[in-house]
């Protein structure tokens, strides 16, 4: 299974980006994450469909210091990765 995600809310300047890596590891979810201009937050993954579920839920409840409004999930096509999770800066 192959996502784009955009997180809405408030997601910068609260580790919502090392908390994504974090539960991608755990999750063995491949891809990256980065920081939008507008505020929002946009990763592409990639997992299995167990996996993959269990990682976007992950990312809709957010860590403590964050507050998700919502999440707008599509279909991924190539995802750039080198079997990991990448932070983008």
């Amino acid at each position: 299974m192959k996502k784009h995600i955009i997180v809405h809310g408030k997601v910068q300047g609260v580790g919502f980006r090392d908390f994504t890596r974090q539960e991608a590891n755990k999750k063995n979810v491949f891809g990256w994450v980065k920081n939008n201009s507008d505020g929002t937050v946009e990763l592409k993954a990639e997992g299995d469909n167990k996996n993959m579920e269990e990682f976007i839920d992950s990312l809709a409840e957010g860590n403590s210091f964050s507050k998700v409004d919502h999440l707008d999930i599509n279909e991924a096509n190539e995802i750039d990765h080198e079997n990991s999770f990448e932070v983008k800066y």
